[in-house]
C-alpha cells in the first residue's frame, strides 16, 4: 500500500498526537508499505527526510502562541495537493481535524481514495482554554462541526472504547478502536540490581528517596496545579520528592505556586525529556500521578503501567481503561484532591501493595504491544481500501436521532 499520513506536529514536537502518528508512519514502513508523512516543520523553514520507505515533508509553519515547542502549518493546501498527486496514496489517514484534515477530505474526493481520521482530541480539549461562559456555545458548535465532518470519512479510528462511545452518540458514527501501542522492548520495569542511580544523578534528585512522578504538558488542561495540591501535604509529612518532566506554558506558575505552598524543595521541574531518556525515568520513579480530565487515551499511562509504576489518577474520561482501581493503582473521584494525596500516602507506607499493583500494570500493558497496533492499523487499511474500491461503502451512521437530543442537551441553558 501506498499511506499518506497527514498531522499537524510530528516529532520533534512532541504531542499525543504526534506520537501516534510517528509509531504507525514508522511500523507501516516497517511491514513494508510506501509511507508519506506531511506536517509543520519543527523549524524556520521546510525541509524533508527519507528513510526505509518513509519520506517525512515539513512544510512552511509559524509558532503556536498556545503551546510551547509546537508550530502551525502556513498555508500549506498547495503544496500539500501537489506532494499527495504526486505520491498517489491509496489512503490517507488524518491525524488533525481542521487544516490537515479538511485537505485530506478536499484531496480524497478528488483523488477518490479513501481516507481516515484519528480522533486525538474532542471539544472539551479547545474549550478548556476557555473562560468558563463560553464553553457549552463553543462545545456545541465543535460537535456540530465534528457531525458535519466525520461522516466524509471512510473511516473514524478511536483510541479507547471510551472515546468511541462518546464520539457516537454526539455525532451518530461508530468509530474502529485502535488505541496506541508501546514498545515492550524501551519500556519495562526496573531489573533488580539497578537502583537508578544515574538517572537521579542525572536530575539533581537524592537518593534513596521514593519519587511521585508526573509526566506531561504544563498547560492548563492537564491540571499539574492539582497534582501538587495533592503531593504538598505528602512531601511535607515524608521523605517523599515530586518529579514534573515536562514543558509548557504553566511552567514559571507552578513553580511560583510550589514556593508559595512551601515545597520547593522538594518538587523538581525536569522540563523537556527526549524520548530515548524516558524509559529511565520511569523506572527510577516509585508512582505515576497526573490530574489530567481531557485524555482521549494517556499514552504516559500506558508507559508508567509498562514501566511497572502504580498510578494514581482522576476518574475521568478513558482512564479507567488503563488504570483499574485498586488493582494497579488507584481511580479518584474528579477534584477530590484529600483522597489523592491519601492515595499516595496509601502506597508510599505500602511498597509491597504497591510492588503488586506495579506488576498487575505491567501485565495489563502487555495488550498494548506496538505490533498489535501496526496490524490492526494495516488489517483495517486493507478492508478500506478494499470496500472503497468495489462499493464507495463510507462509515455506515445510525439512523436513530440521538445524536440531535444529545447535542440539543448541550445548547446554552440546557439541562
Amino acid at each position: 500500500m501506498k499511506i499518506a499520513y497527514l498531522t499537524q506536529s510530528y516529532p520533534p514536537m512532541i504531542s499525543g498526537a504526534a506520537l501516534s502518528a510517528q509509531q504507525t508512519a514508522e511500523g507501516m514502513a516497517k511491514r513494508g508499505h510506501q509511507v508519506l508523512v506531511i506536517a509543520a516543520s519543527d523549524r524556520e523553514y521546510p525541509y524533508h527526510s527519507y528513510k526505509d520507505r518513509l519520506t517525512v515533508l515539513r512544510l512552511s509553519s509559524f509558532k503556536n502562541p498556545l503551546r510551547v515547542g509546537q508550530r502551525f502549518l502556513s498555508f500549506p493546501q498547495q503544496r500539500t495537493m501537489r506532494v499527495l498527486a504526486q505520491f498517489q496514496p491509496d489512503l490517507l489517514h488524518a491525524h488533525e481535524p481542521v487544516q490537515m484534515g479538511l485537505l485530506a477530505l478536499k484531496y480524497a474526493s478528488r483523488a477518490h481514495i479513501p481516507a481516515t481520521i484519528t480522533a486525538h482530541q474532542l471539544p472539551w480539549f479547545v474549550a478548556s482554554y476557555l473562560p468558563a461562559g463560553s464553553k457549552p456555545v463553543v462545545e456545541y458548535v465543535l460537535w456540530l462541526f465534528a457531525r458535519l465532518t466525520l461522516r466524509r470519512y471512510t473511516s473514524v479510528i478511536a483510541p479507547t472504547k471510551t472515546i468511541a462511545s462518546i464520539i457516537e452518540k454526539m455525532t451518530g458514527l461508530k468509530p474502529d478502536i485502535i488505541g496506541n501501542g508501546l514498545d515492550l522492548q524501551t519500556f519495562h520495569p526496573r531489573p533488580p540490581l539497578d537502583p537508578g542511580t544515574a538517572v537521579r544523578t542525572q536530575l539533581n534528585l537524592p537518593e534513596s528517596v521514593p519519587i511521585i512522578l508526573h509526566v506531561g504538558r504544563l498547560d492548563a488542561d492537564k491540571s499539574v496545579d492539582k497534582v501538587i495540591r495533592a503531593v504538598a501535604p505528602v512531601v511535607r509529612e515524608s521523605e517523599a520528592h515530586l518529579l514534573v518532566v515536562g514543558d509548557g506554558r504553566q511552567k514559571n506558575r507552578l513553580i511560583q505556586f510550589c514556593k508559595i505552598l512551601g515545597i520547593e524543595k522538594k518538587v523538581h521541574f525536569a522540563g523537556f525529556i527526549q524520548p530515548a531518556d524516558l524509559p529511565g525515568v520511569y523506572r527510577m520513579a516509585n508512582m505515576f500521578v497526573t490530574a489530567s480530565e481531557i485524555e482521549t487515551q494517556g499514552i504516559v499511562l500506558l508507559e508508567a503501567a509498562a514501566s511497572g509504576l502504580p498510578i494514581v489518577a482522576f476518574d475521568t474520561t478513558c482512564i479507567h481503561e488503563i488504570v483499574r482501581n485498586r488493582v494497579n493503582g488507584f481511580l479518584i473521584g474528579p477534584g477530590n484532591i484529600q483522597a489523592f494525596s491519601n492515595a499516595i500516602i496509601a502506597l508510599l507506607n505500602d511498597p509491597q501493595t504497591a510492588a503488586r499493583m506495579g506488576a498487575k500494570g505491567c501485565k495489563l500493558a502487555q495488550e498494548h504491544d506496538i505490533r498489535n497496533t501496526w496490524e490492526m492499523h494495516e488489517n483495517l487499511y486493507q478492508e478500506v481500501i478494499k470496500n472503497f474500491r468495489f462499493t464507495g461503502q463510507r462509515l455506515r451512521t445510525r439512523t436513530s436521532g440521538k445524536w440531535n437530543r444529545e447535542l440539543s442537551r448541550r445548547r446554552v441553558g440546557g439541562a
